[in-house]
């Protein structure tokens, strides 16, 4: 099929344009698509562009407020707390960040909590950035209920990712980001779209019966923790924390049923941040370069951050789309579809 390359920026400038012409503000629709273009060339799809129509749609349902200006709560030395406002978690985050960071740096530790919340992009780059400063973070968020607990027989946890990202020494920053369940919702969804089958047990069908066929799973089925009960008990703990101590929704509580089309999960998210200046030093790096050394030793060929950095994703690489994707962009963009 025939494509078009695109630099980020340009796609990042596209996409700015596709959320303005849907209801978001000019600050809104900036920080959405900087997360959706990086993520698109980063290679990262299952939150790249093909998560457009769902925004959009979610948007178009008023389900999401695209304009929602974000409170940030000052309650406690090491606590910040941001009152989203119906709007998406990104922004939210980026309006605490500064406060936070400053936080952190003069305390040591702090945790910022996001409160009435939609996530529905990556969510390495809401920890990475703090890494490429030399702080550690840690981010939860809890999603739409679409997961049965290990020992139950129905959906009440949501894919529920955790992200965790570290600085190392010369080299890029130790960065994972992972549903707690055997696959991202996304990923489903791809599989779907595209004809794949995916592993025996990845989830259940409407039946209760474990499958391989995403469309069954997507089709009145479910997915299914990673890893049995151990990965059922991480899930739940990313439920409670990031509903629990942020006053966000749990996966099982939004009812967005009076809203057709959306598809954003109303919920929660907590980070939290570590200045390891003060307990290692400046040591906290190079430690972390010893022991990704002693991998590599070992024969770990890349830890988990290190391929993604290796694609270059500055403002002029190039994104590769597909000509109907690039149309599609382009008339919603222009307000036409």
């Amino acid at each position: 099929m025939e494509t078009t390359t695109l630099t980020r920026d340009d796609l990042a400038a596209l996409l700015a344009k596709v959320f303005t012409a849907n209801g978001c503000s000019e600050t809104v629709a900036g920080i959405l698509a900087a997360n959706v273009a990086g993520a698109e060339a980063a290679q990262s799809y299952s939150h790249g562009v093909f998560r457009i129509e769902g925004f959009v749609s979610t948007l178009r349902s008023g389900w999401v407020d695209g304009t929602a200006v974000p409170v940030v709560e000052d309650v406690a030395p090491g606590f910040l707390r941001v009152d989203a406002r119906n709007g998406f978690a990104q922004p939210a985050l980026a309006g605490a960040r500064d406060a936070f960071v400053a936080r952190v740096r003069r305390q040591g530790v702090a945790l910022l909590a996001l409160r009435d919340s939609h996530h529905f992009g990556a969510l390495w780059p809401d920890v990475e950035a703090f890494a490429d400063e030399g702080l550690i973070a840690l981010s939860m968020v809890n999603s739409m209920t679409c997961s049965v607990p290990a020992g139950a027989v129905k959906p009440v946890l949501g894919t529920n990712p955790i992200a965790f990202a570290a600085p190392i020494a010369g080299k890029p920053p130790l960065v994972f980001d992972f549903a707690t369940t055997t696959m991202a919702h996304g990923d489903v969804q791809i599989a779907a779209r595209e004809g794949h089958s995916l592993p025996e047990g990845t989830g259940m069908d409407s039946a209760g019966q474990l499958t391989g066929d995403p469309k069954a799973i997507l089709d009145g089925g479910a997915l299914v923790p990673f890893g049995g009960h151990k990965g059922s008990a991480i899930s739940l703990m990313v439920e409670l924390m990031a509903a629990g101590i942020s006053g966000g929704n749990f996966s099982f509580e939004f009812d967005w049923s009076g809203h057709p089309g959306a598809q954003t999960p109303r919920t929660g998210q907590i980070l939290l941040a570590i200045d390891p200046s003060h307990g290692a030093g400046t040591a906290f790096a190079d430690r972390g370069r010893v022991l990704v050394d002693q991998l590599a030793e070992a024969g770990f060929t890349r830890y988990p951050g290190a391929r993604r950095r290796a694609v270059p994703v500055g403002p002029g690489t190039e994104v590769p789309l597909e000509a109907p994707v690039l149309a599609r962009l382009e008339a919603l963009a222009s307000g036409a579809a």
